[in-house]
């Protein structure tokens, strides 16, 4: 195996902006920057919850993304690996464990880990173990190369 896409300089950077959104997002909201939860109740306000910042911290996601795309084409869109069908059940089966775990690898490995919580450092375990696992099986059983 090669790794042809070792870029340290913009993955410290991405990290460290990872880094410090989440704790804007705690210590300006008082909650975790964790993207399902954000996305959920961006969808089902809960009554009386000012959602704008949700929306504002999606957009960015979105937003940032674009312009990336914008200015530097080809950084980001990665194939699509497999059919739509496949592709749509893997995005069926993180949103199933993302209830199941509650949270996400962002919520847990990045907030929950920065906060000692030993709830998300087992659930960020359980979540590249169940990765590794998977990466394992595909290539033994499932013709990935």
């Amino acid at each position: 195996m090669t790794f042809t896409n070792f870029t340290p300089v913009a993955s410290l950077l991405g990290g460290i902006l990872i880094g410090l959104a989440s704790a804007a997002v705690l210590l300006g909201c008082g909650r975790t920057a964790g993207v399902s939860g954000i996305l959920s109740s961006a969808l089902s306000p809960t009554k009386g919850e000012d959602g704008a910042w949700r929306l504002l911290f999606l957009a960015g996601l979105v937003g940032g993304g674009a312009l990336l795309a914008l200015f530097f084409p080809g950084v980001i869109g990665a194939p699509i690996m497999g059919s739509i069908g496949r592709t749509v059940l893997a995005a069926a089966l993180v949103g199933v464990g993302v209830e199941m775990g509650a949270g996400c690898t962002s919520g847990h490995g990045v907030c929950g880990i920065g906060r000692l919580s030993p709830r998300s450092i087992v659930a960020t375990i359980t979540f590249i173990a169940t990765g590794v696992l998977t990466v394992l099986a595909l290539h033994r059983f499932g013709g990935a190369s």
